[in-house]
């Protein structure tokens, strides 16, 4: 047969192996999906649409995701699938042409607080072997360059084994880190507001001390009484020199306390190494609400908050340490490794370079390498986990992103999109799930579900293109056009708060008055400085309640009911209406159901493969003792509170016998952001990220305080939810709050009493304030990029 007789033949018939174009799924019910099929095509982008809470995660994340993960796990061996995660196969009949999925979630990076944005993305591992190799002076390895190495050196006798006898040696060893020595390679240094800590006018058997868990009732009081260091029945401001020392600072110290071996440790550093070993962000809001009050951070004297030792700092190139390097803005620092050229390190200096390239073509050019980890937004997050991708040679590859464009700037969407088309036209399959009409836009197939959010939701409403999804009539078609229109008047606001001087950061010198009782809406591109202006010169007031973006946690074990504080009033209510403790209704104390803990379910380990899960049999997934189950409240008992809706249970608690005012007014607050829909005693695990924005929202909308700072609250939120939204922003400035919102999307700028846009850019190209005043003033001028993007979308 001749070579043209085979390639004609070749043309004419495809290849078998050209046919899997396909993601097919069938028969999925992950979470609230209902037998849901659908096929994705490959080499496409495709978006994924619905209400919050309506399946959409369930089918990208905990389905195609979790399956294709699951499959790669199980091409490693046993013993190395035993350090890996388990994950059992999704609840799916088939998933068919799955390819290698690579995720990109919101999940904020590790708040550990060495951790930064060098290290995060291993900008740091190559310029520390840039400075070991080009540095003058040279002081060693690239380990001298790292804040999170230590110095150390010793020396003493080893034993080792040598040809069949025992032989003692003397051994020593230097290992040169780059750590500071006075702040341990952190930056800042503590110092302790002793008054906070304690009243000095009680005794620690009157309550003298005010630090959260040091109570004298428990096992803490049980030691100071029994240590015999100091007199617990006498005042502290009458306490001698040393007996002050021994409570604040005195080194761990074996003493017997009622005839048990315990550790003494004075108080200072029990709380730098409970409180002060978790980045900020990471605690639980009343712990950080007392670091807040009682310790300042400074920056460190000795290393001026660069972490790095003197040494790590002296060694320089071209005039410029490594500390100097971490301190530019990365789009600086990509022009300075440009001009190095070394011909010995050239590969080094490529890689770094194309790393620096990334940052500033995704947007991010604004940030320096030493900016903390745990202080970036969950869109920075986002956007620095996808750099190592961009530059990727690999292809046929699934990327996954969940909602690119939180914390962008309309002007920067643009940017994103062009990114998700460049993965695509490498030839990968993208799944991204959003709610922004702006990425519909470039989408080659949507998939919409719904038809509402929760056990309403689950089902595919609609697969198509943009323009079928706009013909069609689910709740996303019908509000993909939807624009806010500019109010025909606006509130007079009250007062202001005076801003003065505010220079941290990226904000130059800023002079601004925040109008107090109106709707404020601080906008501007990614990183000109308006989280910059509220965390120096807002958040500090006491009479101010934060809505951050940091995600709830929370186990299976927690749920609404049990975070919101929703379940305190409910458990009292049944304990005095049955005449029995309070904790016989709590799943996770006395009333749990023995066999399961309380869990509902019945977890068995079978070692490397996935941890198999089943309802428990002897409560049937009711987590409670049959006992307390016969106890009723307004005829109903506690497990059947815990399957009710968040709407049904606010008007079983709102009148009649089952009334009780203290749970009626979290409910109210949860209907109130759109979650009425959602169980009382769901766990946490299973809401979106919607959901648990949303919630957060109404917890912190219980909180005493004037003034009300939301960051991003349509984050997650679908476009028909919007509406809502602004409903419940008015409805708080109206009962007499001051709402500041920073935010990016056009509709709540439009309702927006009052605007301050900081730029013009980002990083030190922003920082100042390009314009105050109403909406409609912002269209009309159309000075800044936001007032472009404003008029276009209210069509002026």
């Amino acid at each position: 047969m001749s070579m043209a007789t085979k390639t004609g033949r070749q043309t004419s018939e495809p290849h078998l192996a050209d046919s899997h174009d396909l993601i097919r799924v069938y028969g999925a019910r992950e979470n609230n999906l209902k037998d849901v099929s659908v096929e994705i095509p490959k080499r496409r982008l495709t978006v994924f649409t619905g209400v919050s809470g309506s399946g959409k995660s369930s089918l990208v994340f905990s389905t195609i995701a979790a399956e294709s993960q699951r499959l790669i796990n199980e091409t490693y061996s046993a013993f190395i699938q035993g350090f890996m995660p388990n994950q059992a196969r999704p609840d799916v009949d088939v998933l068919d042409g799955l390819t290698t999925a690579i995720i990109v979630d919101q999940e904020r990076m590790g708040s550990d607080p060495r951790s930064t944005v060098g290290t995060a993305t291993d900008a740091n591992a190559m310029l520390r072997i840039l400075f070991s190799r080009l540095g003058t002076p040279h002081i060693g390895s690239p380990q001298a360059f790292s804040f999170n190495v230590a110095s150390i050196s010793g020396a003493g006798a080893v034993t080792v084994e040598k040809g069949g006898q025992t032989v003692r040696e003397r051994r020593s060893f230097s290992i040169t880190g780059g750590m500071c020595p006075r702040c341990e390679g952190r930056g800042s240094v503590s110092d302790f507001d002793l008054t906070a800590l304690y009243d000095e006018n009680l005794s620690l058997n009157e309550g003298a001390l005010t630090i959260p868990g040091y109570s004298m009732d428990g096992w803490y009081g049980r030691i100071f009484r029994g240590c015999g260091f100091f007199d617990p029945d006498k005042p502290i401001g009458k306490y001698t020199k040393k007996q002050l020392n021994d409570l604040l600072y005195k080194e761990p110290t074996k003493i017997k306390v009622e005839g048990v071996n315990v550790t003494y440790e004075g108080l200072i550093p029990r709380i730098q190494k409970s409180f002060l070993s978790k980045d900020r962000e990471a605690m639980q809001p009343h712990i950080r609400a007392f670091v807040d009050k009682a310790i300042t951070f400074d920056t460190c004297p000795d290393c001026g908050g660069t972490r790095l030792s003197a040494e790590a700092r002296s060694s320089k190139i071209k005039g410029i340490s490594i500390a100097d390097a971490c301190s530019m803005q990365i789009s600086d620092l990509a022009v300075w490794v440009r001009d190095l050229n070394e011909p010995s390190v050239a590969p080094l200096l490529t890689a770094l370079g194309q790393t620096l390239d990334s940052f500033v073509e995704i947007g991010l050019g604004y940030l320096s390498l030493e900016r903390p980890a745990g202080t970036l937004s969950g869109g920075e997050a986002q956007r620095t986990k996808m750099i190592r991708h961009l530059g990727s040679s690999l292809t046929d590859v699934t990327y996954v992103f969940d909602e690119p464009t939180i914390g962008l700037h309309p002007h920067d969407i643009q940017r994103m999109n062009e990114l998700l088309l460049q993965l695509r036209d490498k030839g990968n399959t993208v799944l991204v799930v959003e709610h922004k009409p702006e990425v519909m836009a470039i989408a080659d197939h949507i998939i919409d579900l719904g038809p509402r959010a929760g056990t309403e939701g689950g089902q595919v409403m609609f697969e198509g293109s943009i323009e079928g999804l706009r013909g069609s009539d689910t709740i996303t078609g019908r509000h993909l056009d939807d624009r806010a229109a500019l109010k025909p008047s606006v509130r007079t606001s009250s007062g202001a708060l005076e801003v003065r001087g505010a220079d941290s950061h990226n904000l130059q010198n800023v002079d601004v008055d925040i109008p107090l009782g109106v709707l404020v809406v601080l906008t501007g591109v990614a990183g000109s400085g308006k989280s910059s202006l509220i965390d120096c010169a807002v958040a500090r007031h006491d009479d101010v309640a934060m809505v951050d973006q940091t995600p709830i946690k929370g186990s299976r074990r927690s749920n609404p009911a049990t975070y919101t504080g929703l379940l305190d009033p409910i458990r009292k209510a049944f304990a005095k209406a049955n005449g029995v403790k309070p904790a016989l209704f709590s799943s996770n104390s006395e009333g749990a159901c023995p066999a399961c803990n309380g869990a509902g379910v019945i977890y068995t380990d079978l070692g490397v493969m996935a941890t198999v899960e089943s309802p428990c049999e002897e409560c049937e997934g009711r987590r409670f003792q049959a006992e307390v189950l016969d106890y009723t409240f307004g005829g109903r008992n506690i497990a059947e509170v815990f399957e009710m809706s968040v709407a049904e249970a606010e008007e079983f608690f709102g009148a009649g016998d089952a009334r009780i005012p203290a749970a009626h007014k979290i409910l109210d607050r949860l209907v109130d952001v759109g979650l009425g829909y959602i169980k009382v005693g769901q766990p946490l695990t299973t809401l979106s990220g919607g959901e648990r924005q949303r919630l957060k929202l109404a917890t912190r909308m219980g909180e005493k305080g004037g003034i009300y700072v939301l960051d991003e609250p349509t984050t997650g939120l679908h476009l028909a939810d919007v509406e809502n939204l602004l409903g419940l922003l008015d409805r708080l400035v109206d009962s007499g709050k001051s709402v500041i919102v920073i935010e990016h999307h056009q509709a709540v700028m439009a309702h927006a009493d009052w605007i301050i846009d900081l730029g013009p850019g980002a990083g030190h190209d922003g920082g100042r304030v390009i314009f105050e005043g109403t909406p409609t003033d912002l269209v009309a001028a159309r000075s800044t990029l936001t007032g472009e993007h404003l008029a276009a979308y209210v069509g002026s």
